[in-house]
């Protein structure tokens, strides 16, 4: 007996063309939990990163011609719903500051014992990112889990890379303090 093949994405987007609805609810399945990840990295409430991602169904769904063509269906959506993420911060006025030509955090100050934090417990990591706040949090996420580089960040932000460097460093340094306060490092 022979696997049942996998349906691409490109047959499932085929599908939505023909406004089947197989096609969407493929695609739907196939990225759902995964593009909700991604924006619960962002938006730490769940209602909210719910919300964002079916609004991010609806928009795509609602003008399937703009599947055409597409790459990577699970790269531009991924981008869209960052996006979206994005902007619902920003419309709960959290800013993302610019911090001009200010001076960046100096990688001496860089503490080799930090490298420790990866014997501590995964959900206090977890809990010490989510706590941080909401710009460090978007940009230690959109680098570490999205695999956006700095200037790709600053782009979407609309600051400066050395903006970005800087609250990156500042976000791993808050993380530290935190798993610091947890004794781990007595």
């Amino acid at each position: 007996m022979q696997p049942k093949e996998q349906i691409t994405d490109q047959e499932l987007i085929v599908l939505c063309l023909e406004g089947k609805d197989a096609g969407y609810t493929g695609l739907y399945n196939r990225y759902a939990r995964r593009i909700y990840n991604s924006i619960s990295r962002i938006v730490a409430h769940t209602g909210e990163a719910e919300d964002i991602l079916q609004e991010t169904f609806f928009t795509v769904f609602s003008e399937p011609e703009k599947l055409k063509g597409l790459v990577s269906f699970e790269a531009w959506l991924r981008r869209l719903a960052i996006n979206r993420a994005i902007n619902h911060l920003r419309k709960r006025k959290i800013v993302f500051a610019d911090l001009g030509e200010m001076e960046p955090v100096a990688e001496e100050d860089y503490d080799v014992n930090e490298n420790e934090i990866f014997e501590c417990k995964v959900e206090d990591v977890k809990r010490s990112i989510e706590n941080l706040p909401d710009g460090y949090r978007t940009i230690l996420n959109l680098y570490l889990f999205e695999k956006m580089n700095q200037e790709e960040i600053a782009a979407m932000l609309g600051i400066s890379h050395a903006t970005v460097r800087t609250q990156y460093h500042r976000a791993k340094k808050k993380i530290v303090a935190h798993l610091k306060d947890k004794s781990y490092y007595e």
